[in-house]
């Protein structure tokens, strides 16, 4: 049972993000007898922050660059 819940939280969680993101889109329309509710999902706006992410953790995942000694500096006071 809270592996039910546990999944069904983190689907809602994914879901709330993909709504902020906007990944994911609701219209509605129709006529006083029907209405009709489209789910639209942006499959480029998910890549674009797929590659982002990418980039950004590939630049955390570098060391960073060493400072050099100013020349004629000895480091030395």
């Amino acid at each position: 049972m809270r592996l039910l819940i546990l999944l069904v939280l983190i689907l809602a969680g994914v879901a709330a993000f993909g709504f902020y993101r906007g990944w994911f889109h609701l219209t509605s329309d129709g006529t006083p007898d029907k209405s009709n509710v489209t789910l639209t999902v942006d499959k480029d706006k998910i890549q674009q922050d797929k590659n982002a992410a990418r980039e950004k953790t590939h630049d955390l995942s570098r060391p960073a660059a060493k400072t050099a000694t100013p020349t004629g500096s000895t480091g030395q006071p």
